[in-house]
C-alpha cells in the first residue's frame, strides 16, 4: 500500500486532570523536519515526542502542537501572592498619596516581574506514559489521511507508466520500417551522388549493418520495459518507505526515453519519445509526495 507524505491528524484526551490537544500536520519534504511547539512544562518531554514522532512518521515537512486546555486541578500558571500583596500595598499607597483611582491597580499588578509566572509542574512518569497515547492516537490520524491520499497517488502513478508502456509500444511497431527508411535513404543518396554503378553493394552492405547497430533502440526497450515492470512490482510491495527507491526507478526509465529519442532519427518515433516525457514527468511530481 502506497502512503502519502500529506496529511492531518488530531487527538485530545485529558491526562493527570489535564486535557491535551495534539495537532500533527504533514507535507513533503526529502528528509524529516519537525516543527514543534508545545506548553514549557512539557520541554522535558521534548526529545522524547520527537523521537516518537520522527519513528511513527518517517520523513516529512511535520509541524506538530500540543496546547493544553484548563480542567480539574490542571494550573498552567502560578501566581505569588505574597509578592502581589507587597506590590499591592505599595501602589495603594502611592495612588493614595497622589490621588488616582485605585480600580485600576490590579491589572498593573498582574504585568508586574514574578507576579505571575509559568507552572512548575510537570508530567510523572506515568503521566507520560498515558501522554504517548494521545500523541500515538494523533499519528494513528494523520496515517490514515497518508494512506487515503496514497491510494489517489497509486492510481495515478500506475496510470503514468501504463501509458510510457503503451507509447513504447508504438515505438517497437515503428522500428522496423524505420531500419528500413534508413537503408533505403543510405542507397538512394549514394545513387544520386556516386551513381548506382560505381559502389560497392557488399560493402554498402556492412556500412548499413553497422550503423543500423549503432543506432539499434532494442535493448533501450527491453530495459525500459524491465524498469516499468520493476516500478510496478515496487509500487505493490509491503514497504511503506518507498518514494526515493520509486524516484530512482523514475531516473532510469528517463534514461532510456532520452536515449531512444536521441538514437530515433525518425519524426513518428520521436512523437512517442516526448509522450513518453510527457508522462514521465507528471510521474516524477506524484512521487514527490510519496513517503
Amino acid at each position: 500500500m502506497l502512503k502519502s507524505m500529506t496529511g492531518f491528524g488530531r487527538a485530545e484526551q485529558t491526562v493527570g486532570g489535564k486535557t491535551f490537544l495534539v495537532d500533527i500536520k504533514s507535507l513533503n519534504g526529502k528528509q524529516f523536519d519537525l516543527q514543534l511547539k508545545l506548553p514549557g512544562f512539557l520541554k522535558p518531554f521534548e526529545f522524547q515526542v520527537r523521537k516518537l514522532i520522527s519513528e511513527k512518521l518517517g520523513r516529512g515537512t511535520l509541524d506538530c502542537t500540543i496546547s493544553l486546555k484548563q480542567t480539574g486541578n490542571a494550573k498552567p500558571v502560578s501566581i505569588n501572592t505574597d509578592l502581589a500583596k507587597a506590590y499591592y500595598n505599595a501602589l495603594a499607597e502611592l495612588s493614595e498619596e497622589l490621588e488616582l483611582d485605585p480600580s485600576n491597580i490590579l491589572s498593573t499588578l498582574v504585568k508586574l516581574p514574578e507576579v505571575i509566572t509559568p507552572t512548575s509542574e510537570t508530567l510523572s512518569d506515568a503521566e507520560w506514559l498515558e501522554f504517548e497515547t494521545v500523541i500515538q492516537s494523533a499519528i494513528d490520524d494523520l496515517n490514515l489521511h497518508r494512506l487515503d491520499e496514497g491510494k489517489s497517488l497509486e492510481q495515478d502513478l500506475l496510470l503514468r507508466i501504463s501509458n510510457i508502456l503503451k507509447q513504447q509500444e508504438g515505438v517497437i511497431k515503428l522500428e522496423p520500417l524505420r531500419k528500413e527508411k534508413i537503408k533505403e535513404g543510405l542507397k538512394k543518396m549514394l545513387e544520386e551522388n556516386v551513381g548506382k554503378e560505381n559502389y560497392d553493394a557488399n560493402r554498402l552492405e556492412q556500412e548499413i549493418i553497422y550503423y543500423i547497430e549503432k543506432i539499434d533502440i532494442s535493448e533501450e526497450m527491453v530495459r525500459l520495459k524491465n524498469h516499468c515492470d520493476y516500478f510496478k512490482a515496487i509500487l505493490n510491495g509491503p514497504d511503506e518507505g518507498k518514494g526515493k527507491k520509486l524516484s530512482f526507478i523514475l531516473q532510469e526509465i528517463g534514461r532510456e526515453i532520452n536515449t531512444t529519442g536521441s538514437k530515433a532519427y525518425d519524426a513518428a518515433i520521436q512523437k512517442y519519445v516526448v509522450l513518453m516525457k510527457d508522462e514521465l514527468e507528471k510521474a516524477k511530481e506524484q512521487v514527490l509526495n510519496v513517503l
